[in-house]
């Protein structure tokens, strides 16, 4: 699992070791899922006072999702963020993660990986969630 960034100059980054949500198999559809969203999202805020080491938020369920969701009578969820690692997990300033993929659908990065992130991700900034 990569997140690959694109600079505006021409620079290409990588991060490496995503976590995904509990059920890290398919689309996200429903609240509680678990899974992740997939597709084309923006993120339109960050939030330094987080539960988790800063996170910014995806602005997941857009519209075909919402309506893919009501269609069976649930809802989609929402709450979506790109994260690091709970603001108690002992040792996460230096890069420790808990284990495994253990979100209810964000993805999550080590300390060290959301605070670059977090230096070069704007909000407004465009993003494609691939499976």
């Amino acid at each position: 699992r990569v997140m690959t960034l694109y600079g505006v100059d021409g620079s290409v980054h990588r991060i490496e070791g995503l976590q995904l949500g509990d059920a890290p198999q398919g689309h996200k559809r429903f609240e509680g899922d678990e899974r992740t969203p997939e597709g084309r999202y923006t993120i339109d805020y960050g939030n330094p006072q987080s539960a988790y080491h800063l996170s910014l938020h995806i602005d997941y369920p857009s519209p075909a999702d919402r309506a893919f969701a009501r269609g069976q009578g649930r809802s989609p969820g929402g709450q979506i963020f790109i994260h690091g690692q709970p603001n108690d997990w002992p040792g996460a300033d230096l890069g420790a993660r808990v284990p495994g993929d253990w979100t209810d659908g964000c993805i999550a990065l080590s300390n060290p990986q959301i605070e670059a992130l977090w230096q070069a991700v704007p909000d407004g900034t465009p993003i494609e969630i691939l499976p």
